[in-house]
């Protein structure tokens, strides 16, 4: 008897963008009501309308992961959409990075 558990697949990339992806929408959202809280009548910021595009990315990007992971047994398919959700995902992050950088620079 062997003490060693039979090595496990690796997870699929689908799996992680899936969960970083719900995280990502939470983030957007939270800065969302951010900019709102800090918006006067005198200061308006544009921001909230960019993050607002920004959750239909990490949307798009959960989606396509999602459906990824569901169509395992349609091997082009399901790669396919996970390369989507990929791409989707590394556009989202680069676009919060740079949101983040002008609301930054937009407060000071």
């Amino acid at each position: 008897m062997s003490d060693d558990p039979s090595p496990k697949p690796a997870a699929r990339p689908a799996t992680h963008i899936l969960g970083m992806a719900g995280t990502m929408l939470g983030v957007t959202t939270t800065l969302i009501g951010l900019v709102k809280l800090l918006e006067t009548q005198s200061i308006k910021l544009n921001i909230d309308e960019l993050a607002g595009c920004l959750v239909i990315v990490f949307l798009f990007s959960a989606v396509t992961s999602y459906a990824s992971i569901r169509t395992e047994e349609r091997a082009k398919l399901s790669k396919r959409l996970e390369r989507s959700a990929d791409l989707g995902f590394m556009v989202g992050l680069v676009t919060l990075g740079v949101l983040a950088l002008v609301f930054a620079w937009e407060l000071l």
